[in-house]
């Protein structure tokens, strides 16, 4: 029974790092505390400040447009250009037929 019990727990650690595995963050829908918990060197205070540029400036076109945001540098970026990810833009809703307001 103490082999079985060791081989599972051998089994359940060798496979711990597959959990822990997690897709690349949008930085574009990310809040301040996911990015905090996501990237190297980053605390709260600098989250928070990308997630208000993100909000005065509009959504990040790549991973290395975060060099805009005061604080984060190719270093910051370098080393967590894995960790994160820019989805496309999201397109503006197509109005309805019959709702957009006549041209006279």
């Amino acid at each position: 029974m103490k082999v079985f019990t060791r081989g599972l727990a051998v089994l359940f650690l060798a496979l711990l790092p597959l959990w822990a595995w997690a897709e690349p963050l949008d930085i574009n829908t990310a809040t301040a505390d996911q990015l905090a918990a996501a990237m190297v060197g980053v605390g709260k205070a600098k989250a928070e400040t990308i997630v208000k540029d993100r909000d005065a400036h509009g959504p990040f076109k790549s991973v290395d447009d975060l060099e805009r945001v005061k604080g984060i540098g190719k270093a910051t970026i370098g080393k967590n250009k894995d960790k994160l990810m820019v989805r496309s833009a999201p397109t503006a809703a197509p109005t309805t037929p019959g709702t957009a307001e006549p041209k006279h």
